[in-house]
């Protein structure tokens, strides 16, 4: 069984990513959430209060970790400088970009007729 998805969310474009912030006022992040769930290709966008994650699922050949990092730091939140969550955020920006290219990559044959 297989879940609808929103506008413009293919599922095999499909990644579901978990930011760690750090502290941060409420009103703040509901702001970033709701402006964060207004962009198309989001497919699902929550925070945990308990863990502060932000957790987004969203089409990695329209959006990229970088664009939805600079919405959440444009509403005063601070994004975790652990070492984890920035080798986390590397791995997130080299599989982002590797949907996008395959995604806009054309198959090529030597077998295909002129």
């Amino acid at each position: 069984m297989t879940k609808e998805h929103r506008l413009g969310v293919a599922e095999i474009n499909l990644v579901k990513r978990h930011l760690k912030i750090n502290q941060a006022d409420r009103s703040d992040i509901n702001a970033a959430i709701y402006e964060i769930d207004k962009l198309y290709g989001i497919d699902e966008v929550t925070y945990e209060e308990s863990t502060n994650f932000i957790n987004l699922a969203y089409d990695a050949s329209r959006l990229c970790i970088d664009s939805l990092e600079a919405i959440i730091m444009n509403h005063n939140i601070k994004i975790s400088d652990d070492l984890w969550t920035r080798f986390k955020e590397g791995y997130y920006r080299f599989v982002d970009q590797n949907i996008k290219d395959n995604h806009a990559h054309e198959p090529w044959s030597c077998h295909k007729k002129p």
